[in-house]
């Protein structure tokens, strides 16, 4: 396993004549976007590409919408080929069962921003200073000389407006990219609605619901306080997991509270835990203590047991 640059990367995947990529599970449109960006970048390079992610879910309508959809495939029908890429997973097990073909390929890239990463792959480039991972695929197309059309930017501004609020904690450089990208054909009003601010009539129930049960414990973390809000399965109705998602973020609005924590049941007695910090309180050590990771302001980890077990374990931790 070594550092590699994005030049590395473009070295191997200049050479290669066909590659996988892979997306973590349940996935988002960073991870989306820039297995899509790459695998729309190769093809036009004449190299067979194949685009996938672990679990039985689908893609939200949003997603399915991008360019290079049509190269994703059911993580069941992948083929892995000789170079297998990771992209926007803090960990192997973030690949679920696509773990197997990332670890049986003949060369393995992991491309990656999230802090807590420390390299699985034999070519690791991981850049925590990073926005979003689908600003470090734009650095490897550019590697390897590729024409950034409307397409491919508009995956990559997927990823950069998704990860960065709208640009609301956007670095002075993802600006800069941003206006790249618009320049260059993305129709940013349109993505920004599609990405985040549409949702079904049914979801502003759920959110009711979720926000009802919210509890807020001032003394935790320090007495900086956090709130936090479970999802069960019984609660779900016809929305979707892509939905689920962003009830993170209207819990995190509550003012008192440094720390917001969504538990979302993905299956029986099985969680997924979403975390969310403002400035003071560094989120990589505590997903890190339940077997997670992320970013010092946005991170998850997996939990199982009743709903109450959960949350104690949770509030135990801080």
């Amino acid at each position: 396993m070594k550092s590699a640059t994005p030049q590395d990367i473009a070295q191997v995947l200049g050479d290669a004549t066909a590659v996988t990529i892979l997306c973590h599970v349940r996935p988002d449109p960073d991870t989306i976007g820039s297995g899509l960006a790459l695998a729309l970048g190769l093809s036009r390079r004449g190299v067979d590409v194949e685009v996938s992610f672990p679990g039985a879910e689908t893609l939200p309508r949003s997603l399915t919408a991008l360019a290079g959809a049509d190269l994703v495939v059911p993580a069941g029908e992948v083929v892995g080929h000789p170079v297998v890429v990771s992209v926007d997973a803090a960990t192997l097990g973030r690949l679920g069962d696509l773990g197997a073909v990332f670890e049986r390929a003949d060369h393995n890239i992991v491309i990656d921003h999230h802090v807590s990463n420390t390299g699985f792959g034999e070519y690791n480039l991981i850049d925590p200073a990073a926005d979003c991972t689908s600003i470090l695929i734009l650095e490897i197309l550019d590697a390897l000389g590729t024409d950034i059309d409307s397409d491919i930017a508009t995956c990559v501004y997927a990823g950069l407006i998704t990860d960065t609020g709208s640009f609301k904690w956007a670095r002075p450089e993802s600006l800069r990219i941003g206006a790249r990208l618009l320049d260059a054909g993305v129709d940013g009003a349109a993505w920004s609605r599609a990405l985040l601010d549409s949702h079904p009539v049914a979801w502003l129930s759920l959110v009711s619901r979720v926000l009802g049960g919210a509890r807020f414990d001032a003394a935790a973390c320090g007495g900086h306080g956090v709130i936090y809000a479970v999802v069960s399965l019984d609660m779900l109705g016809p929305v979707g997991w892509a939905d689920i998602e962003s009830i993170i973020d209207v819990l995190r609005v509550a003012e008192e509270a440094e720390v917001a924590a969504v538990f979302k049941e993905t299956a029986p007695s099985k969680w997924a835990v979403s975390l969310r910090a403002k400035d003071k309180i560094d989120l990589v050590p505590l997903a890190g203590a339940h077997g997670g990771g992320g970013h010092r302001r946005a991170a998850g980890y997996s939990d199982s047991g009743t709903a109450q077990d959960v949350i104690d374990r949770f509030l135990r931790s801080l």
